[in-house]
């Protein structure tokens, strides 16, 4: 299937494409590449995409599979299974990116309430590392179900997310980046925007929200 030429919120990526350069969108989300040799696929909001001045079609062969997918350096690898949690449980998915390592970084955070409703936000944190971008999100995840929360870098950022996680009785859960689980793709896709926007957006879970 074809790519063309895009823009992502005024940053220049690849969007899958039909043939005629119509954008293939399911359910209201697009494939796209930031970079098209690095393996890593990501799912951009098709309301938040323009096509390109003059944007080119191009072969599928533009972009490298990505592992685990048919074709891709890792095919036949089993997608991970999520880990049972209970029931009344909250979840959250969240990742941290960085443009340059150190370099403008973010954080981006989705949260799913027991009965399935999503609540996403993201965090612009000026210049920082990957590491500190990934447990700054895990912080600000556990955080907002807290209600509110203050956190510095580092060693402390380390600790502070540590006693934040067994505060609330929460589990951590490593999922391999870019593996096909949709809603830390989209946590990913948060991190990413708060860099290209340079911008923070907090996460708002109504008072209440079971």
């Amino acid at each position: 299937m074809p790519w063309i030429e895009a823009t992502l919120r005024g940053q220049r990526v690849l969007a899958r494409a039909n043939a005629d350069g119509a954008l293939v969108v399911e359910g209201g989300r697009v494939e796209i590449r930031y970079n098209p040799k690095d393996g890593r696929a990501y799912r951009a909001a098709a309301r938040n995409l323009e096509i390109a001045a003059g944007g080119r079609v191009l072969g599928d062969e533009t972009c490298d599979p990505v592992p685990g997918a048919p074709g891709g350096a890792a095919a036949g690898k089993p997608r991970p299974a999520p880990r049972a949690h209970p029931v009344d449980a909250w979840v959250a998915y969240t990742d941290g990116a960085c443009s340059g390592n150190p370099g403008p970084a973010g954080s981006g955070v989705v949260l799913v309430s027991p009965r399935g409703k999503t609540f996403e936000g993201f965090e612009y944190l000026g210049e920082a590392t990957n590491n500190v971008a990934e447990l700054t999100a895990i912080l600000r995840a556990v955080g907002v179900l807290q209600k509110g929360w203050r956190a510095k870098v580092n060693q402390e950022l380390v600790e502070r997310t540590k006693r934040a996680v067994a505060t609330r009785g929460a589990r951590l859960v490593y999922v391999p980046g870019h593996s096909g689980v949709p809603l830390n793709e989209r946590a990913d896709e948060l991190a990413r925007e708060a860099i290209s926007r340079r911008r923070s957006e907090a996460v708002v879970v109504p008072e209440g929200t079971p």
